[in-house]
């Protein structure tokens, strides 16, 4: 079985850096509380990694 990364966004991106609100942005992340399902694979654990204070990460069986 392929592992899953349920993310998602628990706090707001106002005062934020740009970098960051690109990241959110780019993991398909728009509103708060709204989540998102993802293959877990390097590219997306660096993207959680940046932005770990603002999400939050559930490992899950596809």
């Amino acid at each position: 079985m392929a592992k899953q990364l349920q993310i998602t966004l628990k706090r707001s991106l106002i005062g934020r850096p740009e970098t960051q609100r690109v990241t959110v942005k780019t993991l398909g992340l728009r509103k708060l509380q709204q989540t998102v399902i993802h293959q877990d694979n390097a590219a997306i654990r660096g993207m959680v990694k940046q932005v770990s204070h603002l999400v939050e990460v559930k490992e899950i069986e596809a």
